[in-house]
């Protein structure tokens, strides 16, 4: 009998072991968080580290200043949302973004492709004044277009979702449209190695070696 218990729980702490990281993840949200759910969701996250097939970076967030995008980019990450997502557009000297969920089962070029989001959107929570979209900036991709005819925004101020994009080197500047998560302080290498992938060119620019999102973790204080 004390063999049989024994060998029962040996079994059950092999299984244990054996059992996916992903079977404890919350499930992935199905809208924004509300103001007052933010802070919760933060808690004292202050960072998110992205790996990849190209190595990883670490970006040091700032919920201050966008406090429901960052709430929702952490969710999003806690529930492996991003995990095997590609960065699927790579424009040298300018940006990498990513977030597409549908770059999972399809790397390349696509009708479609940069469309694709968590299955919610939600307000643009403008830069604070005077920000410029330096290198290794993080911020929310949207849908937000300036007319410069008119002066206008065009395609409506609830377009954040899922996807984001680094700042690369010798990046032009940007209208302060785009919500501002974070900035990369740790892997600098490994995001100036994904600005120098080859891409199919103009007007797609998707990478024909695929950046590949492993995992990514959000964590408090400089670890991850």
């Amino acid at each position: 009998m004390k063999r049989r218990g024994a060998l029962a729980l040996g079994a059950l702490l092999l299984a244990a072991a054996c059992a996916s990281p992903a079977a404890s993840r919350p499930p992935c949200p199905t809208a924004a968080p509300a103001g007052d759910q933010a802070a919760g969701i933060i808690g004292d996250t202050s960072t998110m580290t992205v790996r990849t097939n190209k190595g990883e970076f670490t970006i040091t967030l700032r919920p201050d200043e966008a406090p429901i995008a960052t709430a929702n980019f952490v969710a999003l990450a806690r529930c492996g949302f991003y995990d095997g997502i590609s960065f699927h557009r790579v424009i040298g000297g300018f940006v990498a973004q990513a977030g597409d969920p549908q770059t999972r089962d399809n790397r390349g070029d696509f009708a479609g492709l940069g469309a694709g989001g968590p299955g919610y959107k939600f307000e643009v929570e403008m830069p604070p004044a005077g920000t410029t979209y330096r290198t290794y900036m993080v911020a929310m991709a949207n849908a937000m277009q300036y007319d410069f005819a008119t002066g206008e925004i065009q395609g409506g101020t609830d377009t954040n979702g899922s996807q984001f994009f680094v700042m690369l080197a010798g990046a032009r500047e940007l209208r302060p449209y785009y919500t501002v998560l974070g900035e990369v302080t740790d892997g600098t290498d490994t995001v100036d190695a994904i600005g120098r992938v080859p891409t199919s060119g103009d007007p797609m620019n998707v990478p024909l070696d695929p950046v590949i999102i492993e995992s990514m973790t959000p964590a408090a204080g400089g670890g991850s």
